[in-house]
């Protein structure tokens, strides 16, 4: 059996963790291939060696000093190797840094030197083998190249038995480096999973699996126990910030559980990520999540449903200003256009002369400061009334409804409300299908 195993910032901000994921990491001899992330935060003042390093950068293309923020990097990282009791000079590698910065900075390559300092501290503390992922994560033109990375890491991975490879980065064929987005560890992971063919996909974190809802609006909300990929797609696209939703992808190809899990209670079972299962839910929905800063499009025409084309007229208004669609719900005489506000406001006169232009209509209106709510669960499909739950739970509450839509999964219904009562909104919901379970 082999494991493939991610640690996060937080289970990595110092020596004491690194020890820590360490242990977690012996205590099973499946654990063979090992992800890590740059130092995190190791209190709530504290600040993230991937910003430090960011704003290295940002001072050197300034052509400003940035060596007050590079020497506590260096410090940062010399308190790990002395609190590991390590025998290791990373003097080489910063002197390297260092001349990156000052003859040819660029942002990627700075920002993922944290990953890079960080595994190869831990190889050398694991006594397990160090790869680059510069030389096995590959990007092209167009980003992440995955059938090319799978083959190199196949080939390079095929004789070694246990690895330390940093996440968040690669190289394009020239070896420049080029990163994920921000969490992409979680992705690194996942396409090494893919490409050991892995039994199982270990993601150590700072919780103990993925939440039912946001803590931070939910006191110590109730864990997910088992959430199928598509169930985690939808929260995660609506904010749930477990897991990097692109890291579902590989592994989800592959077949592959994602199994969430907590560095500082590594007794706990966590969270299980699956294809499918027949597991039942504990409550009808499995998650509730959402996003404010959305605007709303609302266009009335008589006899709209008997006119062909119309609805395409309509979005090609958008598509011409390029700005993407988050919702489209509609009925037989209305169409509404959900969209991020941020991107619309300084598009939105282009976008209704472009209605204007292609189509009639006899009303128009915006609403802004909108807040989407997504309420997911396979557990909603075999239960009767989830919908009007939800209504009784927001009007009991006071919350108004602004536009509802449901996908023909039936694994999620949608609805947007005032950004005002966004908080509101997921403590109602939350109430009636977990506490409460009316």
């Amino acid at each position: 059996m082999a494991k493939v195993v991610k640690f996060g910032g937080s289970s990595l901000a110092d020596a004491k963790q690194i020890m820590k994921a360490a242990g977690i990491i012996k205590q099973d001899s499946d654990r063979r291939y090992v992800i890590v992330s740059a130092p995190g935060k190791r209190d709530s003042k504290d600040t993230k060696i991937t910003d430090m390093l960011i704003n290295c950068y940002e001072l050197a293309a300034a052509k400003k000093d940035y060596s007050r923020v590079f020497n506590k990097i260096k410090k940062r990282y010399e308190d790990i190797v002395k609190g590991l009791r390590l025998r290791l000079s990373l003097e080489d590698e910063f002197k390297q840094i260092d001349k990156v910065l000052q003859e040819n900075p660029y942002r990627d390559f700075a920002a993922s030197r944290g990953e890079y300092l960080n595994s190869i501290i831990i190889a050398r503390y694991l006594g397990y083998t160090w790869i680059d992922a510069a030389e096995t994560v590959r990007f092209g033109k167009n980003g992440f190249l995955a059938d090319e990375t799978n083959a190199l890491l196949e080939e390079k991975l095929k004789n070694i038995k246990h690895v330390v490879i940093a996440g968040f980065y690669g190289a394009d064929a020239k070896g420049r480096i080029v990163t994920f987005s921000r969490g992409g560890s979680d992705i690194t992971g996942s396409i090494v999973a893919r490409a050991i063919k892995a039994d199982i996909y270990e993601n150590w974190t700072d919780v103990s699996g993925v939440l039912v809802a946001d803590p931070h609006i939910i006191d110590n909300p109730k864990v997910i126990h088992t959430i199928t990929y598509r169930e985690l797609r939808e929260l995660s696209y609506m904010g749930a910030s477990v897991l990097h939703e692109d890291a579902i992808f590989p592994v989800r190809k592959a077949g592959i559980p994602i199994n969430i899990r907590n560095t500082n209670k590594p007794d706990d079972e966590g969270t299980m990520i699956v294809e499918s299962t027949c597991r039942i839910p504990e409550y009808t929905i499995t998650g509730v999540a959402g996003k404010k800063g959305f605007a709303a499009v609302n266009i009335e025409k008589d006899m709209m449903n008997s006119e062909v084309g119309y609805c395409r007229k309509i979005l090609s208004a958008f598509e011409d200003n390029d700005v993407n669609i988050e919702h489209m719900p509609s009925g037989i005489d209305t169409m509404t256009v959900i969209v991020h506000q941020e991107e619309f406001e300084g598009k939105e006169q282009r976008v209704l002369a472009s209605i204007h232009k292609y189509t009639e209509f006899d009303q128009i209106d915006m609403e802004s400061d909108l807040a989407l709510i997504a309420v997911v669960g396979r557990g909603m499909k075999s239960q009767r009334g989830t919908a009007s739950r939800i209504f009784a739970a927001l009007s009991h509450a006071g919350v108004n409804i602004r536009m509802i839509d449901q996908g023909s999964s039936e694994l999620n219904i949608i609805v947007a409300v005032a950004g005002e009562d966004f908080e509101v909104a997921i403590k109602a919901i939350y109430d009636i299908f977990v506490e409460t379970r009316i």
